[in-house]
């Protein structure tokens, strides 16, 4: 494993995009499950973790403001 690589509040890019069109989320709980809200719609989505790691692009922005 590489370590923390995400933290509530970020803004991820998935590999797939939503069917709204929208290709960023963000982090809105973590855990065994993370649930994940799209950006554009508001649509939230319950992953298991090991599934949102394997699905994760990248973070776009940090909740801190870096990156």
């Amino acid at each position: 494993m590489e370590g923390k690589q995400f933290e509530l509040g970020d803004v991820v890019q998935m590999k797939k995009a939503h069917p709204c069109g929208a290709n960023e989320w963000e982090i809105l709980r973590l855990g065994m499950d993370i649930r994940i809200k799209c950006v554009k719609c508001g649509r939230s989505v319950l992953l298991p973790r090991r599934d949102f790691e394997r699905n994760m692009r990248k973070v776009l922005r940090s909740k801190g403001g870096e990156s």
